[in-house]
């Protein structure tokens, strides 16, 4: 495969030669040489001249009803553009067979180089693949490339990692995410017993969702067995032989996105002779970028057209002359004023490391008194930072960070007479000596404006036992000190003339940080600290002249309704007993197919208490419902199809161990003629290894 560069064209131009008629074929089985089948949705582009280049996008969150609205908007314009548009569900999702034993696994990325070579044998296809993904299929995008099947000619990689332990909903820095890994766990558990469509499946579909159900499992247990950065967490890590890639890559994601710092590390890492790669860094959260929450969006279809166009039919678009890298900038907003819409703009760096990026290094004692001060952090603090997880839906965002900050050791800059941009890493580095082996500090980068009101920029978290590398932990010495770097999460950001910088260090932050397992006193020497930040020199007249990205566009039209059931998040302190409860519902809704009935509800709970003083009183309870049906008719005479699931889970810790129980069940019918068909509780602990 060639990747030579065509000279430059029109930037940043849709794809506009085709506007095809689509034919959407609704199911399709992909048979594997193991005898299992897939399940797959295909729209097919109408009026070609032969077989066309096809784009997949492989993910188990099911085809019918799971991501149905969003498929519709991404692959229908695929097709239009003239891409046979292929959506998979993997092995043991949707109506697939099997059953899904984890994330990532051996099984997945095998599967998926034989649904690449189904795809190149169809008399649609002209042998070219693209693949394209979102988070889950955004990580076996990356793994897929490196194992370099010949049918794959580019990716685009959107909200996903290049290494699974450092930038997922596991660990980061060496912490056990409490908002993320039990209620990620607890969402897979009930995914994955979702029941087959018997509209595909026929009269066999109950006997396999009985099979489906006695297998599945749930993964906190093998999470938690695997603490630190070993082997299970290489598997899938591209970043251990970048070299495996070799074929262009764009990867994309969103400031409000916690695996953001990939895209940059991507842009670093890959060789460029062999796997050319483009950077895209929008206001984003977890979402793709013509859905963009909070926005502003672009035509994203649009803007993969171009890449497909370029690496699949040699179009001399222009797409690889431009910038490597383009971000979004944004501007000063005051705390939830920016939830929306962020207000910034474009800016563009011709490679990264960028030429115009330089590390500016502050002496944290030039910011506050010199000398030690002790953290004695609340345990409930950091309520205000919102989800870790990000989706954009405005109760999981950030709030005010003053509150915080006022219980945080916080080194604050003067008033900034002009504005300061940094586009990179930032970092803080530290001299700190904790009085237990185990210690964990967070540290906030804020911008705080006139009226005090304190916007939360970009965090970072790390466990001391980690703070030589995630492979192999050890304990602290009580009473050494240790100097320290915590590295924050990539940012773009304009900090705005009038306001000042702000580092807030704590040793606790909850529920993003499981509490470490004896409340920690961590003494901090400032005269031996420092914040760097990567400092970009603005240019606003170069910035404005960037061609500009067209806004988001409708999809051909489709028969799937969706409508959504807002998110919540409340927090509770009881001021006699000293319990925080923070109990958020995430956004979801109900999906309807109205090509066939097909409906399907989410509703998911998640609450996390703890009582100040005693970090083992910290739970995470998780509740999860999936109800899947299709109403029947007076004709019929029966009332259709109902399923419903429901799973409960709940992990606690003691000094030594974690303690993880899972309950699912699931029924059938609807109403007084719903019925329990499958009852199962999990229970198990895993010892804590330094964390």
């Amino acid at each position: 495969m060639s990747t030579a560069r065509p000279t430059s064209s029109q930037p940043n131009q849709p794809h506009t030669a085709h506007n095809h008629a689509v034919r959407v074929l609704r199911h399709v089985w992909i048979p594997l040489r193991d005898g299992t089948r897939l399940a797959a949705r295909i729209w097919l582009p109408e009026g070609t001249d032969g077989p066309v280049p096809a784009v997949l996008e492989y993910i188990p969150y099911r085809k019918n009803d799971g991501t149905a609205p969003r498929d519709a908007t991404l692959h229908g314009r695929f097709a239009q553009a003239g891409y046979a548009a292929v959506r998979v569900d993997c092995r043991g999702s949707g109506d697939s067979d099997g059953v899904m034993l984890d994330e990532y696994h051996q099984q997945e990325l095998d599967d998926a180089l034989e649904v690449l070579a189904w795809i190149e044998r169809q008399e649609w296809s002209d042998g070219q693949v693209a693949i394209i993904g979102k988070s889950w299929g955004g990580f076996n995008g990356l793994q897929i490339a490196a194992l370099r099947p010949p049918q794959l000619r580019c990716i685009v990689t959107v909200c996903s990692t290049d290494d699974r332990y450092a930038d997922d909903v596991h660990y980061a820095g060496g912490c056990l995410l409490a908002s993320e890994m039990l209620p990620w766990a607890s969402t897979m558990l009930a995914y994955n017993a979702r029941p087959g469509d018997p509209a595909v499946l026929g009269d066999a579909w109950r006997e396999k969702w009985l099979e489906r159900l006695e297998a599945t499992v749930p993964y906190a247990e093998t999470w938690l067995t695997h603490q630190r950065r070993d082997a299970y967490w290489r598997h899938g890590s591209v970043c251990e032989d970048p070299a495996a890639i070799e074929v262009p890559v764009y990867a994309v994601g969103g400031w409000l996105d916690p695996y953001r710092g990939a895209v940059l590390r991507l842009l670093e890492s890959l060789d460029q002779a062999k796997a050319p790669t483009k950077a895209l860094l929008g206001p984003w959260a977890h979402t793709y970028p013509h859905q963009a929450e909070p926005g502003p969006g672009l035509d994203f279809q649009g803007e993969c057209v171009r890449w497909f166009d370029h690496w699949m039919r040699g179009a001399d678009n222009g797409i690889m002359d431009e910038p490597r890298l383009r971000a979004w900038m944004p501007e000063p907003a005051q705390p939830g004023s920016d939830r929306e819409v962020r207000p910034g703009r474009w800016i563009a760096e011709p490679s990264w490391p960028a030429p115009g990026v330089e590390d500016r290094r502050t002496p944290l004692a030039s910011w506050a008194d010199a000398g030690p001060v002790l953290l004695r952090s609340t345990l409930a603090l950091g309520a205000a930072t919102g989800d870790f997880l990000k989706f954009g839906d405005i109760p999981g965002q950030y709030g005010d960070q003053a509150a915080d900050d006022g219980r945080s050791r916080t080194f604050t800059g003067p008033v900034l007479t002009e504005p300061v941009e940094i586009l990179g890493v930032p970092s803080v580095a530290l001299r700190v000596t904790a009085d237990r082996p185990q210690a964990q500090l967070a540290v906030r980068l804020c911008e705080v404006f006139p009226d005090g009101a304190s916007k939360l920029v970009t965090t970072g978290l790390l466990n001391l036992t980690h703070r030589d590398g995630h492979a192999e932990p050890a304990p602290l010495e009580p009473g050494r000190a240790y100097d320290v770097r915590v590295p924050l999460f990539a940012v773009g950001h304009a900090f705005g003339a009038g306001n000042r910088i702000r580092a807030s260090v704590s040793a606790s932050l909850w529920p993003w940080m499981w509490p470490s397992p004896e409340a920690a006193t961590v003494e901090l020497d400032a005269a031996h600290g420092e914040l760097v930040l990567p400092v970009r020199d603005p240019d606003p007249a170069r910035d404005a002249a960037l061609p500009p990205f067209a806004p988001p566009r409708e999809g051909p039209p489709h028969s799937i309704e969706s409508v959504g059931i807002p998110g919540a998040r409340t927090v509770t302190l009881d001021h006699e007993t000293g319990e925080q409860t923070l109990v958020s519902t995430p956004a979801d809704g109900t999906v309807t197919d109205h090509a066939d009935g097909l409906t399907r509800t989410g509703r998911d709970l998640n609450r996390f208490r703890l009582t100040e003083g005693d970090p083992h009183s910290a739970v995470v309870e998780c509740e999860r419902e999936e109800t899947i049906g299709r109403d029947g008719t007076a004709a019929d005479g029966n009332d259709g199809w109902a399923t419903r699931v429901h799973t409960r889970s709940r992990m606690t810790a003691d000094g030594d161990d974690f303690l993880v129980v899972n309950t699912l069940r699931a029924y059938e019918g609807r109403g007084a003629a719903e019925r329990q068909v499958f009852a199962r509780t999990w229970s198990f602990s895993v010892a804590r290894d330094q964390v």
